[in-house]
């Protein structure tokens, strides 16, 4: 079977039981500006805070750009009754070579804990090895970030090589290959 590149996948809404993951649109600036500026949400990430709903919108319009040039698929997670953004996940860091890419996520405080990002995890690795055709699906995170930890060991990925964490090893690199991945 022939690998697809991100641009041989159209982006669609993807729907899970509870869930809706779409889009970004500038309607979810103000819940996004409250993701992204969370203490707990960044306390594992290295990325800027916004420092104004401006920093949201630029963020917006960069993430729509990299979807129309085919870079990345980024959905904002929603529950299915309300269309307010309670996270994000995406896929990106796309390798041709390798035949992989990096999932990443973040969810709001108030719904972690409800396997809502199992849930949405679920979807997007599915669409990920169905519609991209890709082989493995990697994951970073931080050594300290144990709710994302397991996450990734609950879904079935793995610690992968230790020479793709980072050097100072704060960072873990999980990886799941297509044939590990939960019902495919």
């Amino acid at each position: 079977m022939t690998p697809l590149s991100p641009s041989s996948a159209p982006y669609t809404s993807l729907q899970t039981a509870r869930l809706i993951l779409r889009q970004l649109d500038f309607l979810d600036q103000d819940a996004l500006y409250e993701l992204r500026s969370n203490p707990d949400v960044n306390k594992y990430l290295d990325r800027p805070v916004p420092g104004s709903r401006q920093d949201v919108i630029d963020f917006i319009e960069k993430i729509n750009a990299g979807i129309l040039l085919n870079q990345s698929f980024y959905w904002a997670i929603t529950l299915l009754n309300n269309s307010k953004l309670i996270g994000t996940i995406c896929l990106w860091n796309f390798s041709k070579t390798h035949n992989q890419a990096e999932i990443g996520y973040e969810l709001n405080p108030a719904y972690q804990g409800l396997g809502l990002m199992q849930e949405a995890m679920s979807k997007v690795v599915e669409f990920g090895f169905e519609a991209l055709r890709l082989n493995s699906i990697l994951a970073s995170t931080h050594k300290e970030n144990k709710r994302s930890i397991h996450l990734l060991e609950k879904y079935g990925f793995s610690k992968a090589n230790e020479e793709l964490d980072d050097p100072l090893k704060e960072t873990m690199v999980y990886t799941l290959r297509r044939n590990n991945a939960f019902g495919l």
